[in-house]
């Protein structure tokens, strides 16, 4: 049982750090994805990105890794909120944002899962 866990462990984290690389392998494509009104557009795709690399390698070396789980889920939380959400309610974008906000929210529910259950 205790392989499965840790199986389950990385299985949970390896879809972040492909996530992460492909923001900057596809930067500019994905720079319309940010909101509007917060300026710096491609600078957030990167530093999500670094972000999205960093949260697995913290809880792989055992550094920090807590943190960087709650983290993680706070801003997939963030993610739901300000990308997600008003696809969501846009009844002609609903069906192809929803499979994404239920995503980030299942792996934030893990995220903060982990953050509390990971040794210190």
């Amino acid at each position: 049982m205790k392989n499965l866990g840790l199986a389950g462990k990385y299985l949970f984290l390896i879809p972040f750090v492909v996530f992460g690389l492909l923001h900057f392998m596809n930067g500019s494509a994905m720079a319309g994805m940010v909101p509007s009104f917060i300026p710096g557009g491609i600078f957030w795709i990167y530093l999500t990105g670094l972000a999205l690399i960093l949260a697995p390698i913290a809880v792989v070396i055992n550094k920090y890794s807590k943190i960087a789980m709650m983290l993680l889920g706070i801003m997939l939380l963030v993610f739901i909120v300000f990308i997600h959400l008003p696809g969501v309610i846009n009844p002609d974008t609903m069906q192809m944002y929803m499979p994404n906000l239920l995503k980030d929210l299942a792996l934030a529910g893990a995220a903060f899962y982990f953050s509390s259950n990971l040794q210190k």
